[in-house]
C-alpha cells in the first residue's frame, strides 16, 4: 500500500480508534476474501448484488466498526443517511458519490481507487457505479443504519 493510502486509512480510522479501543487484527486480502459477506447488513443501502464484509467491529453495536462494501456494477444507489459519523476509502472500481437529498448526476464526482470521503451523520448522499464494480471500505462509530429520502427507494420496504 502507498504512502498516500496509508496516511488516508491512518486518518480515516484514528477519530474513530480515539473513541473506542479495538482489539488487534491483521487480515491479508485472502484472509478478507475468506471472510463471510452477507447481502447488505447494518448501515448499507440493501441492494440486491450489495454485498458487506464485517472487518472489525459490529456495525449494530455501539463502538467502532469497519465494514467492505462490494457494489455491483450498473447499481444505483439512491439519496440516504445514515446516523453516524462515516469515512470511507475506494479500494477498486470507480465510484460515482454526490451529497444531497436527490440522486442528480451533476452533483456527483467520479471517485477512483485511492479516494477518500466522508457521510457525515444525518446528512443524505447516494452513489452509483459504471461498467465496473466498485470496493469500499467504510468506518464509523455504531450502531449504524440506513434511512431513504424517500422511503419508496428502500429496497428493504415492504411493499403491500
Amino acid at each position: 500500500m502507498g504512502l498516500f493510502l496509508r496516511t488516508v486509512a491512518v486518518a480515516m480510522l484514528l477519530p474513530v480508534v480515539a473513541q473506542a479501543a479495538l482489539p488487534q487484527r491483521r487480515l491479508a486480502p485472502a484472509e478478507i476474501a475468506d471472510l463471510p459477506a452477507q447481502g447488505g447488513g447494518p448501515g448499507t443501502s440493501g441492494m440486491a448484488g450489495v454485498t458487506t464484509t464485517v472487518l472489525a467491529g459490529d456495525p449494530t453495536q455501539p463502538g467502532a466498526y469497519s465494514v467492505r462494501l462490494y457494489v455491483p456494477a450498473h447499481t444505483v444507489i439512491q439519496a440516504h443517511s445514515h446516523r453516524d459519523d462515516r469515512a470511507a476509502v475506494v479500494v477498486s472500481g470507480l465510484w460515482r458519490f454526490g451529497y444531497g437529498a436527490v440522486d442528480e448526476r451533476a452533483a456527483l464526482k467520479a471517485l477512483p481507487p485511492g479516494s477518500f470521503y466522508t457521510e457525515p451523520a444525518g446528512q443524505p448522499h447516494f452513489a452509483r457505479t459504471g461498467d465496473q464494480a466498485v470496493t469500499v471500505v467504510i468506518s464509523g462509530f455504531g450502531p449504524t443504519d440506513t434511512a431513504y429520502v424517500d422511503a419508496n427507494n428502500d429496497p428493504n420496504r415492504s411493499h403491500p
